[in-house]
């Protein structure tokens, strides 16, 4: 094993100014097993406004507490960096200093086991290079048993992780997408087999219509055939569907509850996939899942129409 992977295995908490959910995220995290073989940093995010600077201040205290409980650092943004810039700046600055990091948002509550899982999949495929992300969300969708994880064409925000020998393919311009995306075949892959708007977000991305580093992400990884790790079950409950967060998705997929799952006994042991290759089962019940969450009321459905209404726009 190398010096770099013996060093603690960082772990970025950005926060912004919603207190009572960080106070839920870094009280979950407390409870995780495997947590003294990492090191926190909680990254503040300056305010946008007057407005919002009261609850910037009062998130900066609960960071400041739970760091001092738990032996981490705080770093406080001057000015406002937004979401994307925020979270790419620190991962960046980890995967340098460190060789990898484990990625939170202050909405989400963790099982007891998410850092076991999270240090598992680091470990066993650190030199896999065409693994690109361990995921510790999963999507409402039954599974069975076993195994724990399986590996598939997708990345996830919502909890996870990554090396420095992949995070180093992403781009903020992605000036190839906008041609790519011209071929229907390639776009209908990309959207996983028409399943889901990420051409879309991605054009608005590069419109500067939406704040979303994930989709960049998730395309670079796209054009590199790369893989993620999902577990079985999610690991990652996420509280921002309850609209206070920047980009929020159905609260049908912010299950199991928050109360669930923190007090969910800790798995013993992972059963990780051997070889590294997708899962074509798990991922057709994704896709279908995904597939059915596109109606008016959801946020692929609210995606779709805003291209719509931009399109006859433009046309007109």
């Amino acid at each position: 094993m190398t010096n770099v992977l013996q060093k603690k295995t960082p772990i970025a908490l950005f926060v912004y100014n919603r207190p009572a959910h960080a106070q839920l995220a870094l009280e979950s995290l407390s409870r995780c097993e495997r947590l003294a073989e990492c090191s926190l940093r909680i990254y503040c995010d300056g305010p946008k406004n007057d407005k919002d600077a009261e609850g910037v201040a009062a998130a900066r205290q609960v960071a400041g507490e739970w760091a001092a409980q738990l032996g981490g650092a705080v770093v406080e943004r001057e000015t406002n960096l937004g979401l994307a810039r925020s979270i790419v700046t620190g991962v960046t600055d980890l995967c340098e200093s460190h060789g990898r990091v484990i990625v939170l948002e202050d909405d989400f509550a963790l099982s007891p086991s998410f850092l076991d899982y999270m240090l598992q999949g680091l470990d066993r495929y650190a030199d896999e290079p065409n693994v690109y992300q361990i995921s510790g969300y999963m999507f409402p969708v039954e599974h069975p048993a076993k195994p724990d994880a399986f590996f598939l064409p997708l990345t996830t925000t919502w909890g996870w992780a990554t090396w420095a020998r992949a995070w180093r393919i992403f781009d903020w311009d992605a000036s190839d997408a906008l041609e790519k995306l011209r071929d229907p075949k390639l776009r209908r892959s990309f959207d996983l087999d028409g399943s889901y708007p990420y051409s879309a977000m991605l054009e608005q991305r590069l419109r500067n219509e939406n704040d979303s580093w994930g989709i960049l992400f998730w395309w670079a990884v796209f054009k590199a055939g790369g893989l993620a790790l999902h577990p079985r079950e999610s690991l990652v409950w996420v509280g921002g569907f309850d609209r206070s967060g920047t980009h929020c998705g159905d609260a049908a997929w912010s299950v199991p509850q928050s109360s669930e799952l923190v007090t969910r006994p800790r798995h013993s042991r992972f059963e990780l996939p051997p070889a590294v290759q997708p899962d074509p089962v798990a991922f057709k019940r994704i896709r279908k899942f995904l597939q059915k969450e596109q109606y008016p009321t959801s946020i692929a459905g609210r995606l779709w129409r805003k291209v719509e209404e931009y399109t006859t726009a433009v046309r007109h």
